[in-house]
C-alpha cells in the first residue's frame, strides 16, 4: 500500500501567560515531536487520556491549527507550506467527523442545505445538488424523505450519519473521526463502527480514529498510537499492541479495564498522581512521575520511540518490564466490550 499521510517532528505549543499581570510567556506542549504514518484505506488510531494531544493532532492534521513546526505530509505534499488557495483546494481530500454531532450540524440549515453547502463551495454536482444529497442519505443508511428535516429532528445516531454524509460530500480520502461515536449508546456505536467500515471498504477511505474507548479501537483500527502528554510512547499494530504491551502506560491503559468474572482477579498496574501540567512538563520521559518502573535515567534521558519489528516503544528499560498477568495473549475483555461486540455481530448479521 502506498503512504497516504506523513507525519514528520510535529509540534504544537500554546503561548499562555502564567499570571494575569506577569509578563513572562510560557507554552502548552501540546504536541512535542510527534512521527507516524498512515496507509490508503488504512486505519490509525490515536489512544490516551484527556488532555494527551489526541484531538490536537486531529486539527494539525487538517491544517486547522497551525503547527508551531514539523511537516504533514499528505499525498507527497507538505498540508504545512500550502499557501491557503492550494490548501482550500486540498482540504476536498481531507475531512472530519466531530465528537458532538448536534453541535457539529448547522441547527437552521435543512438536511439538504447542510449537504449541499459543501457541494457549492467546491463547484462539485453542479445542476445535481438534491440528487447527490439523496445519494449521500443513502450511501449512509437514512432515507431521501429526511433531507427537508432540521438537525434537532434526528437521534443522535441519525445526526452523526449526517455528519458523515457531509464529510463525503466532497469525496475526501482521509477522514479524521475525533471521538465520533464516543456520545452515542453502545449499540448505536456499533452501527457507526460498522458504517465506517462499509464505507472504508467501498470507498477506499484511510482515518485517523481518535478515542479512548479500546474496545472501539480494537474493532476498528489497523494500527493504534498511544500518546501521554503530547507524545506517542508506543505504536504498533492493534493485535500486537492488545496482545504484548510494552510501555507501563499502555499497560496500565489495559490493566484498568474491569474483568467481567466475579470470581476472576488480575494483577492491576496502578498510575499514582496526576498527569503533570503540559506548561512544564518533566524532565527526560515524561511519564515517569507517574510510572512504576521509574529509574534515575529516566529523569535524565529522553526516551526515543524505537522500532522492533514494527513495534516502537518509547521506553528505556520496556524489556525489563513484564505486562502484569491477564494482559497477555490479548486476555483483556470487560462487560462493556463484550456488549459492543455482540452489538457488532448483531449489526453485522
Amino acid at each position: 500500500m502506498s503512504t497516504l499521510l506523513k507525519v514528520e517532528n510535529l509540534v504544537k505549543h500554546f503561548p499562555v501567560r502564567p499570571h494575569l499581570f506577569s509578563r513572562s510567556k510560557a507554552v502548552v506542549h501540546a504536541v512535542d515531536g510527534l512521527n507516524f504514518e498512515l496507509n490508503a484505506g488504512e486505519t490509525m488510531a490515536l489512544v490516551g487520556e484527556s488532555g494527551c494531544g489526541k484531538s490536537t493532532v486531529g486539527r494539525l492534521v487538517l491544517r486547522l491549527l497551525d503547527a508551531t513546526s514539523g511537516q504533514v505530509w499528505f499525498d507527497g505534499e507538505d498540508l504545512m507550506a500550502l499557501p491557503a488557495g492550494r490548501l482550500r483546494a486540498k482540504r476536498r481530500e481531507l475531512q472530519m467527523i466531530f465528537q458532538d454531532p448536534y453541535s457539529s450540524l448547522n441547527p437552521r440549515m435543512t438536511v439538504e442545505q447542510a449537504l449541499t453547502e459543501p457541494l457549492a463551495l467546491h463547484g462539485l454536482a453542479r445542476g445535481r445538488h438534491r440528487e447527490r444529497a439523496a445519494e449521500l442519505l443513502d450511501l449512509v443508511g437514512l432515507a431521501p424523505q429526511y433531507l427537508q428535516r432540521y438537525p434537532h429532528e434526528f437521534s443522535g445516531g441519525q445526526r452523526q450519519r449526517i455528519g458523515i454524509a457531509r464529510a463525503l460530500a466532497v469525496e475526501p480520502r482521509l477522514i479524521v473521526c475525533d471521538e465520533a461515536v464516543s456520545a452515542l449508546d453502545v449499540s448505536i456505536q456499533a452501527q457507526v463502527v460498522n458504517l465506517l467500515q462499509d464505507l472504508q471498504r467501498r470507498l477506499g477511505l484511510a482515518y485517523v480514529f481518535i478515542a479512548h474507548d479500546l474496545a472501539v479501537v480494537k474493532h476498528i483500527a489497523s494500527h493504534v498510537a498511544v500518546m501521554y502528554l503530547g507524545q506517542i510512547v508506543e505504536y504498533a499494530d492493534k493485535q500486537s499492541l492488545f496482545a504484548h504491551p510494552r510501555h507501563p502506560y499502555t499497560q496500565a491503559l489495559l490493566s484498568a479495564i474491569p474483568v467481567p468474572e466475579p470470581g476472576l482477579k488480575r494483577e492491576r498496574t496502578l498510575l499514582q498522581g496526576d498527569v503533570p501540567n503540559p506548561i512544564t512538563p518533566p524532565s527526560g520521559c515524561r511519564f515517569r512521575t507517574r510510572c512504576p518502573h521509574a529509574r534515575e535515567r529516566c529523569a535524565e534521558e529522553v526516551p526515543v520511540l524505537r522500532s522492533q519489528g514494527g513495534h516502537a516503544v518509547a521506553c528505556h528499560f520496556w524489556e525489563e518490564i513484564k505486562a502484569p498477568a491477564g494482559i497477555t495473549g490479548g486476555a483483556v475483555v470487560n462487560e462493556r466490550l463484550l456488549r459492543l461486540q455482540a452489538a457488532f455481530h448483531a449489526q453485522a448479521a
